[in-house]
């Protein structure tokens, strides 16, 4: 039933942005398939193109991970792409106009995806979700795109973005309603979290990276709620009349026993190895940025061939402020809102 309805949500799609006149006539950059060597890869690990995928994004590393079910239910590592551009600073976005990238978790349906962006190919993360507007956090229009230009997003090169919106777009096609982006500010390893023990953001961290132990310990996406001001994951309410409300106290509620056992056992170890670290003399450091970065191989291409390479893998305008750390915005803004294909709902994809 849920793959019929996720079908025709899709179907009614396509249908509404071609009436609308929303693709652009002839422009088909969001049917491209996916890559026959991406295919390929899928099969050496079990996949089918149409099986359900997670996305995990880590700011610090600029990585954005694919993962996709495999034929034993659980996920599996697909590919892992270069991040090209990121704005802000590590730590949750706050502020519309802030420049921050979102860290948490996110549900990407069909009509968060825009094939006729002005970023070549998008989807919108959902921010804020429920915890967002519970801690007061407002934004809009955060995106996973194209393009290599930042204003909040992650931007991709386009190459990238359309392999991205491929893979969506297959699963959805498969019957996935919707599927997980969990955003973090680094790595969730302990060596991170000794080094950044200082941060004010420590404490938000923490629990983002009980999301990760949950997804890494049993390699499913977590089921997600929000209460008490705070994420919980993979937990039913022990009264069934109970619920979670990301602003209100938590209810009492039970963790599956198996996976809690696992997380615990993760937890532990990451502990001990974090009290190791601080002990050892390692001193808490604080990143500061110019304003975001880019993964490492972008660094690469500018350092040697110039921004003109790197702009051949973007349909966007690409400035250079510091070859040496980040892209600067494009000075000019794309002309006026692009309507969404999905729903008809109007929203423009503003970053």
């Amino acid at each position: 039933m849920r793959m019929n309805s996720a079908r025709g949500v899709l179907s009614g799609v396509i249908l509404i942005a071609a009436l609308a006149g929303c693709v652009t006539v002839g422009d088909q950059r969001h049917l491209k398939p996916v890559p026959p060597k991406l295919v390929a890869s899928m099969q050496a690990k079990g996949m089918t193109v149409s099986d359900p995928i997670l996305i995990r994004v880590f700011k610090k590393e600029a990585e954005l991970e694919v993962w996709k079910r495999n034929a034993s239910g659980q996920y599996a590592l697909l590919k892992t792409y270069p991040i090209c551009r990121w704005s802000g600073q590590l730590g949750p976005k706050l502020q519309e106009g802030d420049r921050q990238t979102p860290e948490g978790f996110y549900t990407v349906r069909a009509d968060q995806m825009n094939p006729n962006s002005a970023y070549y190919l998008s989807f919108d993360l959902g921010f804020p979700n429920a915890l967002d507007r519970a801690l007061g956090r407002t934004g809009s229009a955060l995106m996973i795109h194209g393009a290599c230009s930042s204003s909040g997003c992650f931007a991709m090169t386009d190459g990238g973005a359309a392999e991205l919106f491929a893979l969506a777009l297959e699963a959805i096609r498969g019957g996935q309603e919707g599927f997980q982006v969990q955003s973090f500010p680094f790595r969730m390893t302990p060596e991170n979290l000794a080094e950044h023990r200082a941060s004010p953001h420590i404490a938000f961290w923490r629990n983002l990276k009980e999301g990760s132990d949950h997804f890494e310990a049993t390699h499913r996406p977590p089921k997600v709620a929000s209460c008490g001001r705070r994420y919980v994951f993979n937990a039913s309410p022990n009264d069934p009349g109970a619920r979670f409300d990301a602003g209100v106290a938590c209810p009492a509620y039970t963790v599956e026993a198996g996976t809690a056992m696992m997380v615990a056992a993760k937890q532990a170890r990451d502990e001990a190895k974090v009290r190791e670290i601080v002990a050892s003399g390692r001193t808490a450091v604080s990143y500061t940025y110019v304003d975001g970065s880019m993964h490492p191989s972008f660094r690469e291409i500018l350092r040697h061939s110039g921004p003109a390479r790197l702009q051949a893998l973007t349909s966007g305008p690409v400035e250079v402020s510091r070859p040496e750390t980040a892209l600067a915005e494009p000075k000019v803004a794309p002309a006026g809102p692009v309507p969404v294909w999905a729903s008809g709902t109007g929203r423009s994809d503003g970053t």
